[in-house]
């Protein structure tokens, strides 16, 4: 009976040796967790305040924010865990293998998120900047995440994953806010060059939308097979570079009409040759 009750007094005091060693390094756990708690608030902030001095769009200021808040509460419930006794080795070796596996079946995914960050955080373009990527031509109306979605001048939604933009070739049509207009004019061999070149260049400096402070270029570009080509190069604003365009496209055949300064198409001379019997 002694034996008995002197194991149950020993047991009595182990348990409340664990007891009062689990309590400490419960208490020290929990007073870690709420420091952890404002360090974690703190860095989030500084990381904040440096977001917006760089100036970073606003979906990747919260998404990083959001992912930069949850990597480190992960590590806080896990330094938490290992103070009170649970072996954390083992889970954080099975969320390891998890994240890898859900790494290579996302692979493609994973790809179009890490262009979106780079496309959000180095802004080689930005919403309403008109550009050119993938074979399509059109406004950028939205970039998200995983996708960039265009509008392309006949009204058609575009979505192209952001890793082919971050990977490929991307023209930014307008973003100097100026553009050359590039045209080609050919005329009849027969016809007076200097002529032509004059009746281009009135028609050029006659239009309010063709910038005065840059030169503009015209010169005989070429000698086509059925016309000798001017090339001519104004200078204009972004938004109003169809505009001039379209409209010379029909101000110089009209002038070129009236003036007599033929427009040759393609055309071929057959000769035909009477074999005599």
């Amino acid at each position: 009976m002694d034996i008995t009750v002197d194991k149950i007094e020993h047991y009595i005091q182990m348990l409340g040796e664990m007891s009062l060693s689990f309590g400490v390094n419960f208490l020290l756990a929990v007073v870690v967790y709420l420091v952890g708690n404002f360090i974690i608030k703190r860095i989030v902030k500084l990381v904040e305040i440096a977001l917006d001095k760089k100036k970073v769009d606003a979906t990747l200021h919260s998404f990083l924010l959001s992912i930069l808040t949850t990597l480190l509460k992960a590590i806080q419930i896990i330094v938490f865990a290992s103070m009170i006794g649970i072996q954390t080795a083992s889970l954080i070796a099975v969320l390891g293998a998890a994240g890898l596996a859900v790494g290579l079946a996302l692979q493609g995914s994973l790809a179009n998120f890490a262009g979106g960050v780079l496309i959000l955080l180095f802004r080689p373009f930005k919403n309403g900047d008109a550009i050119k990527a993938q074979g399509y031509v059109g406004t950028v109306e939205e970039i998200q995440i995983f996708n960039t979605i265009l509008k392309t001048f006949d009204n058609q939604r575009i979505i192209i994953p952001n890793g082919l933009l971050s990977n490929g070739c991307v023209t930014n049509i307008n973003v100097n806010g100026t553009r050359r207009v590039d045209m080609t004019f050919g005329i009849g061999y027969e016809d007076d060059i200097a002529k032509a070149k004059d009746i281009l260049r009135s028609l050029i400096e006659a239009d309010e939308r063709v910038l005065k402070d840059q030169a503009v270029d015209i010169w005989v570009g070429e000698h086509g097979d059925s016309s000798v080509n001017i090339f001519v190069r104004p200078w204009t604003k972004s938004e109003d570079y169809w505009g001039v365009y379209f409209d010379m496209m029909e101000k110089v055949k009209i002038a070129f009409d009236k003036e007599g300064i033929s427009i040759p198409f393609p055309q071929r001379d057959v000769h035909v040759h009477q074999v005599e019997k």
